[in-house]
This record gives C-alpha cells, sequence and structure tokens, in this order.
C-alpha cells in the first residue's frame, strides 16, 4: 500500500510540475518574442468561442441569404439574415477558414479566423458579383420561359445598347473575336446548345431550381460550384510493432490506407458528412459512415448516424486464417440522439445506439439519458448520466472513432481465447456526475463520480501462446474475465499555458469487487495479471497536452496515461504493476503546397493505445489489454 502511494503522488506531481513547465517556457517564449501566439484548435472540453460578422457586396451592400462556413476543429455553417449579419457558435478554440457563398456571386477568399475560448470574433466578407451572363441580359431565359431557338439573338451581333448593358468590351480584339469565320467546332457547340434549349411552354423540373431544364450538366455544375463542402482526404500507411527493430524487417506488415471525409450543410440548421476508408493487404477491410446533426438554437437538436464495416482475409498470414474461419466479417450499427432544451439552462439529452455483428447472436442495444445544467452567465456546469454500453470483442476493428480522429479500418483479426468457446459481448451499466467550474484565463476544473457494474468483462491478449495457436501483432484473442462492480471519482485541470499551450492533468481512484467467470481459470494461465480476484484498489493519472508552433506550423499532441492495474503477460507476474501507455502525434502544416482553401499537412503518430476513451466505458477496458503493439502512422492529410 506504501508503494501504491508512493507511485500515485509521483505521477500526480510529475504531470502537474510537466504543466507548469510548459507554461512557464511558454510564457517566457511570449514575452520575450514579438509574434502573436495562436491556440491549439483541439483540447478536449475547453469554453467554445463563436464568429460572427456580416457579408456585404463591392459596393457596400449587406447581402442575406448567403452562405458561410468555418472549416478547423470542427465544421459550422450560417446563412446571412437580411442585414448580412451571421453567427457560427459553439466552436472549439483555434483557427479557421472562413468563407462565404452565393449565387450569383464570386466564392470568397478563405479568411483564417482564430477562435479564442469564451472569445467572440469577427469579421466582414466581401463578395463580388460574378460576370454577366446570357440569362442576366435575358432575365426572361432565366425564368424558363426561353423563347424559340431562331428568336435567340445572336451575341456576336449585339446591338450596341445590349452590349454596352451587359459589360462586353468594344475593343478591337473583342470585335475580331465576336465577328471571326465560324468553325465546324463552333458550329458543332452552337448545334448541342440547340437541342438543350427547351421549347417554350414546356415546364422541366429544373423551372423549379431556377435553371434551364434541358441542361442537366449545367444544373449538376452549379450544385457542386455553389455547395459549400468541405472536408479532408487522408493518404497514409501505417505499420504494428512490438520493438523498432521489426519496423526494418519483412514481418512488418506496413500497408497503405486511404480515407476520405465530405460534409455540407443542410440549410441553415442542420449538417451532414460521409466518410470512407479502404486498405488492401493481408485484411482487405472497408468502413463506411454518414451522419446528420442539426445544431443550435433549435429547441430539439437531433444526431443520427450509421456505419458498416466489413473485412475479408485474402492471403498472408496464416494466422488471420483462425480468426475469419468463414472468410469475412462484418459489422453494423445505427444510432440516434436527441437533445431537447428544457430550459435556457437546461439540457436533456436522450438515445441510443444498435449494433449487429455477424459473430454474435442477436444485435446490441445501447441506450443512455443525461441531463446538463449550465446557467447563463455562470461559469459552472451540472451533468449527470445514466447509461447502458454493450461491446463486443473485436468492436474496435469496425466501427469509426470521433469526428476529429485518426480513422484506421479493420486490420487486424481475433478469436476466442477458448477454442471452440462462442464470443459474446460485455455489458456495462454506468452511472456519474460531473461537476466543472471555469476559473480565470480560460481554466476550468473538473470533479466526478461514478459507479458501474459490467457482464462479462473483456480481456484482450497480445502476443500470448496457446495450445492451439500463436497470437501476434495482427492477430489478438479475446475472453471473458468475470463480473465487476467499481465504485471511484476524479478530478481534473485543464488549462490554456500562454495562448499556445493547452494542458490537462486527471487523476481518478476507483474501488472494485470482482466476480470471476468461467474463461478465467484459461486466462489466469496465458496472462495471471489479467485474472482479479476479491477487491483491489486502482490509481490512474491521466494528462494531455498539446500545443502549436506558428513559425514553423507545427502541431504536437500527447496523450500519456499512467495506472497500477495495467496487466501484463509474463507468467511470472501474477498481479498488475505500474505501466503507461502514450499516444504521440506531430501535425506538420505544408502551405508550399496549398491552394485556394485547401491545406495539406503531413501526419506522423505513434501510439500503444488500443481503444480510444470514452466515459461510459468499463475503467478495465483498457487496463485489461495485454502487451498492445505499437502502431506508426505516417502520411499526408488534405483539409479542404
Amino acid at each position: 500500500m506504501r508503494d501504491t502511494f508512493r507511485w500515485t503522488a509521483s505521477a500526480v506531481v510529475g504531470g502537474l510540475v510537466l504543466l507548469c513547465v510548459l507554461g512557464s517556457a511558454a510564457r517566457a517564449r511570449a514575452q520575450g518574442g514579438s509574434l502573436a501566439a495562436q491556440p491549439v484548435s483541439r483540447v478536449a472540453s475547453l469554453a467554445a468561442g463563436s464568429i460572427q460578422g456580416v457579408v456585404r457586396d463591392e459596393k457596400g451592400a449587406p447581402l442575406g441569404g448567403a452562405m458561410v462556413s468555418a472549416l478547423g476543429a470542427t465544421s459550422a455553417f450560417a446563412v446571412t439574415d437580411r442585414g448580412g449579419r451571421f453567427e457560427l457558435r459553439t466552436l472549439s478554440p483555434g483557427p479557421y477558414l472562413v468563407r462565404a457563398h452565393l449565387s450569383g456571386f464570386v466564392a470568397s477568399r478563405a479568411q483564417i479566423i482564430e477562435v479564442r475560448p469564451s472569445g467572440l470574433a469577427s469579421s466582414t466578407i466581401a463578395l463580388h458579383h460574378a460576370a454577366t451572363t446570357t440569362a442576366d441580359a435575358y432575365p426572361i431565359a432565366a425564368a424558363g420561359l426561353v423563347p424559340a431557338v431562331g428568336e435567340i439573338p445572336d451575341l456576336g451581333t449585339t446591338s450596341p445598347d445590349v452590349a454596352s448593358s451587359s459589360g462586353d468590351d468594344h475593343g478591337e480584339s473583342a470585335w475580331r473575336l465576336r465577328h471571326a469565320r465560324r468553325s465546324i467546332l463552333k458550329d458543332a457547340t452552337d448545334a448541342i446548345m440547340a437541342d438543350d434549349t427547351p421549347n417554350p411552354g414546356v415546364f422541366g423540373p429544373a423551372d423549379f431550381l431556377g435553371h434551364p431544364s434541358g441542361s442537366s450538366d449545367r444544373m449538376a455544375s452549379n450544385l457542386f460550384a455553389e455547395t459549400p463542402f468541405s472536408g479532408q482526404l487522408n493518404l497514409l500507411t501505417t505499420s504494428s510493432f512490438d520493438n523498432p527493430l521489426q519496423l526494418f524487417t519483412a514481418d512488418s506488415f506496413a500497408r497503405g490506407i486511404a480515407y476520405v471525409s465530405v460534409g455540407a450543410p443542410v440549410g441553415s440548421s442542420a449538417d451532414w458528412t460521409m466518410r470512407g476508408a479502404v486498405t488492401q493487404g493481408d485484411i482487405a477491410s472497408w468502413i463506411v459512415a454518414g451522419s446528420y446533426a442539426t445544431h443550435a438554437p433549435a429547441r430539439n437538436r437531433y444526431d443520427v448516424g450509421l456505419s458498416y464495416a466489413t473485412q475479408r482475409y485474402d492471403a498472408g498470414s496464416p494466422v488471420a486464417v483462425i480468426g475469419v474461419t468463414d472468410g469475412s466479417r462484418s459489422a453494423g450499427a445505427l444510432y440516434g440522439f436527441d437533445t431537447l432544451a428544457l430550459s435556457p439552462d437546461v439540457s436533456l439529452t436522450f438515445g441510443g445506439r444498435y449494433a449487429r455483428y455477424d459473430y454474435l447472436n442477436g444485435g446490441l442495444i445501447s441506450p443512455r439519458v443525461s441531463i446538463t445544467i449550465a446557467p447563463e452567465g455562470e461559469h459552472f456546469r451540472i451533468s449527470g448520466t445514466a447509461s447502458r454500453h454493450a461491446l463486443a470483442p473485436g468492436a474496435e476493428e469496425f466501427l469509426p472513432p470521433s469526428q476529429d480522429g485518426i480513422w484506421l479500418p479493420p486490420q487486424r483479426t481475433f478469436s476466442a481465447v477458448v477454442p471452440g468457446h462462442p464470443l459474446s459481448a460485455e455489458y456495462t451499466d454506468h452511472l456519474e456526475v460531473i461537476f466543472e467550474h471555469d476559473l480565470a484565463a480560460g481554466s476550468t476544473m473538473s470533479f466526478r463520480a461514478f459507479r458501474q457494474h459490467v457482464t462479462d468483462q473483456l480481456t484482450t491478449m497480445f502476443g500470448v501462446d496457446t495450445p492451439g495457436h500463436a497470437s501476434g501483432e495482427l492477430h489478438y484473442l479475446v475472453g471473458s474475465v468475470g463480473d465487476v462492480e467499481a465504485t471511484g471519482w476524479s478530478m481534473g485541470f485543464r488549462a490554456a499555458l500562454a495562448g499556445r499551450v493547452h494542458g490537462s492533468v486527471e487523476y481518478t481512484q476507483t474501488a472494485a469487487n470482482w466476480a470471476p467467470g468461467g474463461e478465467a481459470a484459461y486466462v489466469f494461465l496465458l496472462a495471471p495479471s489479467a485474472v482479479r480476484f476479491g477487491s483491489e484498489r486502482i490509481h490512474d493519472v491521466s494528462t494531455a497536452i498539446e500545443t502549436e508552433i506558428p513559425e514553423t506550423a507545427t502541431r504536437v499532441m500527447l496523450l500519456y496515461r499512467v495506472s497500477n492495474a495495467f496487466a501484463q503477460s509474463e507468467a511470472q507476474l501474477d498481479r498488475p504493476t505500474f505501466d503507461a501507455r502514450f499516444d504521440l502525434q506531430v501535425h506538420q502544416s505544408l502551405p508550399f503546397m496549398n491552394f485556394s482553401s485547401a491545406r495539406w499537412e503531413a501526419l506522423v503518430a505513434v501510439r500503444n493505445f488500443f481503444r480510444d476513451t470514452a466515459l461510459e466505458q468499463s475503467v478495465y477496458d483498457e487496463l485489461l489489454v495485454v502487451r498492445p503493439p505499437k502502431r506508426i502512422v505516417g502520411g499526408l492529410t488534405l483539409h479542404f
């Protein structure tokens, strides 16, 4: 017990000292330099900011109905009112590319606007009228009431008055171009355009859209030109290794991944997003997912989506055959949540998720309800959550992470730890209460209390041998080790230091009582520390640090977790020991490759976390992962 307390105190003090050292260095840098510091765009749960402004034309007149988009840590869209005003709310702190779109106007050049925690940024966007077209010179045709083909005036012989009103050039070069001899190509082009011209009196479907009904190609081009799409494209290479020397051997199993995400607004109150990824190698796999979400200030805010993933064994490692005996595995999921604003200060969120795995019997339902109290003008928030979380063995290979995470499609296979035994899901009944208080200078203190009851707690084992087969970096074993009751609390602190360094540290203490299950004896032979008996106390320290170096356009993020309950694979260890997990990401902007509003980044990431952290998951989900391999990811990312 004395050793446990000593290790816990060291970890807490180390995390706080690390934050203080980084804060002092950042403040010294800010005081000694003249460059403006820029905050980092992605830090968990920082107070949101907003952008407001006005859209005007080249003469300064306000423009209503313009679509304004912001692309950064999150995506947001708004439509200007009659006075040209707009506001983008609940934006995560960081830099955003802001631009405006309106039919008949040239899209504005993107502006980089910095959003600070709880801050309000202002912007004025100017749009210029597009060059005058045939529809502008002939408004009757633009309305869909187009005269017969023979009655359309030839632009090459337009009268001086009409030409002047349309803004045509009357120079010598323009006159020669208008009166040049007609070529065969020009005749063919005119014939094609004449065929597309609607007959007078014919009412086509495009009349509803304000476009000539006979020109479907022009309709499509206008749709894509005027819709403010945003998203990203990742071209990545990933590999798994247990020690660095494996990266230079033929067994590193490096493979390529292509990932694309595209989103756009739906009117002024909702957004949709489509994401997909594909990889080819020993395991050929792909994932596709879609989501639709409404946003404030609606009374009801909906968030719905679905995903589907599959993996198929092609060739390569013989270990994979054990995990995919029928040649393939598939999983699908759909979810829906509704956030109801009961009052300006109270909101209620309820909904659930349904998932289906072809290697399990029946579907998995995960309901959740939560209430949040955030008094307007105050600096604290209180929230409570009750949920039941169903987790399938191997679910991390099929489900997409958060919107801004690095998305890797399924690449590893798995099988039951006891050969021939069916796989079973884990169920976590979770209750929690969270209190957050915003302090000065953008810092926040938080306190959380929780209680869990877990049925069929899962353990995941890499690099262990069984009588029937062996596992490696691309294949792992899954088993259930029993039921557990857990009660705990945590305290956290997060802050923005000197504008360019954000960090957080959280200490969690948990008391657990175990009832081992039927597979616990078999798991104990392979990894004794993955099986727990009686009661135990867990001490856990998690630290997150993110910084941005504007001089080199570099962004660095580090997640680090230390706990005394991580399972070990060595047979001589009959109890858990202190261990650590990490996730390091480096994003390097490539401004010399940027074009228009698109931005290129180079990405390098190394991690040995097996699962993404979620408050509703069991406290043991990551702790009972035995010997997780390190994964390295590198490649290019295009944000548009």
